[in-house]
């Protein structure tokens, strides 16, 4: 059943940034990519999932993404990603986007404006808090009414 395909899928799951350099810049990126999937159909590899390849200050790893809408230049843009995924498409491939839609930069204009106007649209998108939790060194966390306290790398 084409609906239950994640059932049986081979999912390979990819860090962009150290999978494959198209361009020679030590950075991987869909150029690199792309040209990899042959190698990866070969495997049977009928699902690959993508980590964070969105712009982003890179404090927590890319997951902290400051624009949903393009591709961060170190991996290419767009047009390298449409390349990608039709290359992908036409080998059986299917791709799923790590979305991180719960957690964006202070860099990001729903946040910029959420710390800066208390009736923005944005500002209930976000926890704020006037006091230090007792954990604040165990994790993201946000403390005061317009800081950022820190962000853990992840391991």
């Amino acid at each position: 059943m084409e609906s239950l395909w994640h059932k049986n899928a081979i999912v390979y799951t990819i860090d962009l940034q150290s999978f494959a350099d198209g361009n020679g810049d030590g950075i991987g990126d869909f150029v690199g990519f792309a040209s990899k999937l042959d190698y990866l159909a070969g495997l049977n590899v009928n699902c690959i999932w993508l980590q964070p390849f969105f712009p982003s200050p890179r404090r927590d790893h890319g997951y902290d993404i400051s624009d949903y809408y393009n591709i961060d230049p170190c991996y290419g843009n767009l047009g390298d990603f449409v390349e990608f995924s039709q290359a992908a498409n036409d080998r059986g491939i299917r791709i799923l986007v790590d979305l991180v839609v719960n957690h964006t930069s202070i860099d990001h204009p729903w946040f910029r404006e959420a710390r800066r106007d208390k009736k923005s649209k944005y500002r209930d998108w976000y926890v704020w808090s006037k006091d230090r939790p007792p954990n604040a060194e165990q994790g993201i966390i946000l403390y005061g009414d317009n800081s950022v306290l820190r962000s853990n790398p992840r391991p």
